[in-house]
């Protein structure tokens, strides 16, 4: 089975793999907590890693794995007994034999939890795959799959490094499962939780974690990351960074999907009213009404709410940073005060509650973004 039938819940449709990601930028703060533990001999047995979606979270998981087992242990001296250098940085050379493992998804002292089966590699992958064991959730039997690793891989001696990604993904069995291994650690193991949304997670599992908070990127942070990922942002960096929240994950299928000329277009659209440019609107409603266009419905939706929440937001505190041209222009018109500004959090909140339902019941997405639309024109008549 290729990459291209079974899903990759863990990666972003046109970039790397985390694994494949050789260096983590713009989380210096989060590498530098984790380095100072570390050097200290403070090494937690557990570690939560949050933040925002696509800011670098399991990069930064896999980051931590190549580098504790491909550094030595405080006591493995040299051969005559000097001690390693103490290390400034993650980073591990792409030819070290550890780095090689770990990209061919062969490292034995590495072990991987997904909600679509444990291991390490894509091969792992494809066999849940045919063997119908996907699910929406990690379940109890991939946790207690640790056990076995645990077991075969402390005979070997050395370093042991999980990763759970992600962690809001455990059912309540799979969540007890892994409370019991952070309540008694394993020796000479190390657990690393990516979770998107720590509280969904059970109190007693973030209580027995180190957290190590990522946070978005910013414009310079982020044109170096989808450099690193091979992807051009062209003019838009700025555009990217301000409409996907820092993330680059999320800047990459606003790339995919065109996701900067919709705003584009919303904003231009929203310009005309309280008169309606209705040639426009029938157009970006045709859009989102094409076969197969199920994603750019959803990014559309998703990109009308931020800007009815930027238009809030500038009501009541001034307008942001400017995401397109003309936006700040348009935000000063139609949201100049707190009154205003009000206005569009309550439209904002109409809307949404419609947009769920439509898609609830399978409304057709051409008449779902025109009524958006129109009752957008409502509000900035108002």
């Amino acid at each position: 089975m290729s990459d291209d039938t079974a899903p990759l819940p863990d990666r972003v449709e046109g970039a790397p793999h985390p694994r494949e990601t050789p260096r983590l930028i713009g989380q210096g703060a989060a590498e530098r907590a984790f380095l100072d533990a570390y050097n200290a001999g403070r090494l937690h047995h557990g570690w939560l890693i949050t933040g925002p979606r696509g800011v670098g979270k399991a990069t930064l998981a896999w980051s931590i794995a190549r580098f504790l087992l491909a550094t030595p242990e405080g006591g493995d001296g040299g051969l005559f007994g000097d001690a390693p250098p103490v290390p400034d940085s993650l980073d591990i050379p792409a030819d070290h034999p550890v780095a090689r493992r770990i990209l061919a998804g062969s490292d034995p002292g590495l072990y991987l939890v997904r909600r679509w089966g444990a291991g390490t590699s894509d091969k792992d992958r494809e066999k849940a795959f045919e063997e119908g064991r996907f699910s929406q959730d990690i379940r109890v039997s991939e946790i207690r799959g640790l056990a076995s690793f645990i077991h075969l891989s402390a005979a070997e001696g050395g370093r042991r490094v999980v990763i759970v990604d992600a962690a809001d993904e455990m059912n309540t069995q799979a969540a007890n499962a892994l409370l019991k291994m952070l309540e008694e650690p394993p020796a000479r193991t190390v657990l690393l939780l990516v979770s998107h949304q720590p509280s969904r997670l059970l109190p007693t599992i973030r209580s027995r974690c180190r957290e190590l908070r990522l946070g978005p990127l910013n414009t310079q942070d982020m044109a170096q990351a989808l450099a690193q990922a091979g992807v051009d942002p062209g003019a838009d960096a700025g555009a990217l960074a301000e409409l996907s929240a820092g993330s680059v994950g999320e800047a990459v299928r606003l790339i995919n999907l065109g996701g900067v000329k919709m705003y584009h277009e919303i904003v231009g659209i929203v310009a005309s009213m309280p008169r309606l440019d209705r040639p426009r609107a029938l157009k970006l409603a045709e859009v989102a009404a094409t076969r197969g266009a199920g994603d750019k419905l959803d990014l559309l939706l998703g990109l009308t709410d931020l800007f009815l929440a930027r238009m809030a937001r500038g009501g009541a505190l001034g307008p942001p940073p400017e995401a397109v041209p003309g936006e700040a222009d348009l935000i000063a018109r139609l949201a100049p005060d707190a009154r205003r500004g009000r206005a569009w959090a309550e439209c904002a909140q109409a809307i949404g509650a419609r947009a769920r339902h439509g898609r609830a019941v399978n409304l057709d997405p051409a008449s779902l973004v025109l009524d958006t639309v129109f009752r957008i024109q409502q509000t900035a008549a108002g």
